[in-house]
């Protein structure tokens, strides 16, 4: 084809773009709809004649429609001339097909772009010649995994359900545990080149109106060219601040949106990702496990200030370390002293500088252990810091003892419910370690204060982040920092700012 030829196809289909048309001429507007889509492979247009000799043109993706309910269900029907009698006109023929098309999706349409977009989208174009309107049928057909256990959040007791791919397969997910009239679902679009379609789910009669209308402003103000998963959502809905907090909570268990929802709280779902997004949120939620609910309150509590402790220990304990050890010796007991100094004999780098080794060299065996094939993932990691640490040691390169403070160190991250605040504590760790390697205690001190006065600063959708306990609600402490009888729970948290305190009883 010559760039003549190109350049007036493309003026050809460009006219159509724009304008309604009447498709007297069925072939140029099926050319037309080829040359605007670069004529790809798996655009499938199949003809056939109904009515008075009629010609019609069927015109689909293969790869996005589902064949079996085009062949067997669509052209069948077309092909049954006894629809149509000889005197028909095309407007007539447009409302026949229209009421008695067996499929609930059914449109019509004068607009170019209306075509290709439902044609990207998996619908099946009918253009019947002469015909004022074009009619789209929805026969998307994707290829879908099915509903499994999530991944990176897993419990011994409760669902064992995770989220897919599939906006409509998690929808469901939802509706399933919330029959309820007042769950409203709205639907948005983002992305100029990827047209991805956003949920925001939220009950009308809890959710706060500021924190709706919160979300709708930041998805509205989405000016991007793609969305591929709803990490690139969170960058736009999140505060804008660099602070390594999360104010949005990223999980894949539907168990999880549904409770927040029940509790006043707006959930996010992407299509193509099975990570949803939930807010607001605050620090001490991130703590929350789901299974602290199919839990007794007592092991729940205990459960959960464990996870409290596991978070003090991944931050301080090798800052703590470096700054008793290079500055404040003092204060470790004489025995304990001696036996440290005697460990770092003849180790050539200070304390300071191992830590720092170590702690790098684990993340690097964590990330490989992610990155290789599942197989060998778990062999590389554990192996891998069982003999680097050993050789370490005996190569007189660290201390026994670094490499028990940063196993701990190590093991307490994993503790942590969500893997994003997981990240979170590791960057703490290097923030912490590098002032306490620089001014000892007094380094931690600043690191404690910086860390309370950033998070005092924060808001999740106008929610202080460290609510409840600053500002202080004594009622919402009853499932924050400890987990107290479900009969006990008579209120709504005030935090979230819900439409109604008091929860509804049985009838």
């Amino acid at each position: 084809m010559t760039t003549q030829d190109s350049y007036s196809n493309q003026q050809s289909s460009e006219s159509f773009k724009d304008s309604s048309f009447n498709c007297e001429d069925t072939a140029s507007f099926v050319h037309a709809i080829q040359e605007y889509l670069h004529s790809p492979p798996d655009l499938i247009i199949h003809s056939l004649v109904i009515s008075s000799d009629i010609p019609c043109q069927c015109v689909f993706f293969e790869t996005l429609t589902d064949k079996n309910k085009i062949e067997h269900e669509l052209l069948s029907f077309l092909a049954e001339k006894k629809e149509f009698q000889e005197s028909f006109s095309t407007d007539e023929i447009i409302a026949v097909l229209k009421g008695r098309i067996p499929f609930s999706s059914v449109s019509s349409t004068s607009d170019f772009r209306v075509c290709i977009d439902s044609l990207l989208k998996g619908a099946c174009l009918i253009i019947v010649s002469g015909a004022p309107e074009v009619l789209w049928i929805n026969v998307s057909q994707t290829s879908q995994r099915s509903v499994a256990e999530p991944m990176t959040e897993s419990t011994v007791r409760g669902p064992q359900v995770g989220f897919t791919e599939e906006m409509a397969i998690n929808l469901s997910l939802i509706r399933k545990r919330v029959r309820n009239e007042h769950l409203c679902i709205q639907e948005v679009t983002a992305g100029t080149e990827t047209d991805t379609k956003i949920s925001i789910i939220y009950m009308n009669n809890l959710a706060s109106n500021e924190v709706i209308e919160e979300f709708r402003k930041r998805l509205d103000a989405i000016h991007t060219d793609s969305i591929l998963d709803s990490a690139y959502v969170e960058e736009w809905l999140k505060e804008k601040s660099y602070s390594p907090f999360s104010t949005l909570l990223s999980t894949e268990r539907p168990d999880i949106i549904t409770s927040h929802l029940l509790e006043g709280g707006v959930g996010v779902l992407v299509d193509g990702s099975p990570i949803a997004l939930v807010g607001p949120i605050t620090f001490f939620q991130f703590f929350i496990a789901p299974e602290d609910y199919y839990q007794s309150p007592d092991i729940a509590t205990m459960l959960r200030w464990i996870r409290f402790l596991s978070f003090m220990l991944s931050i301080f304990v090798p800052a703590l370390y470096v700054a008793v050890v290079s500055y404040q010796q003092e204060l470790l007991p004489h025995s304990l002293l001696i036996s440290i100094a005697g460990q770092r004999e003849g180790v050539p780098f200070p304390a300071f500088v191992e830590a720092m080794l170590m702690m790098i060299t684990f993340e690097v065996l964590r990330e490989a252990g992610l990155r290789m094939p599942r197989i060998a993932g778990q062999a590389i990691s554990i192996v891998g810091a069982l003999v680097l640490g050993q050789a370490a040691v005996t190569a007189g390169l660290v201390s026994t003892a670094m490499v028990i403070v940063v196993s701990i160190t190590a093991i307490s991250n994993f503790v942590a419910p969500s893997y994003s605040f997981g990240i979170t504590q590791r960057i703490l760790q290097f923030f912490y370690l590098i002032l306490a390697g620089a001014m000892g205690l007094f380094g931690v001190l600043c690191a404690v204060l910086l860390t309370v006065v950033h998070l005092a600063s924060m808001n999740s959708f106008n929610v202080p982040y460290l609510s409840p306990v600053a500002p202080t609600t004594l009622s919402d402490w009853k499932d924050i920092l400890i987990r107290v009888p479900r009969p006990w729970m008579r209120e709504y948290p005030k935090m979230k700012g819900t439409k109604r305190r008091k929860r509804r009883r049985g009838l």
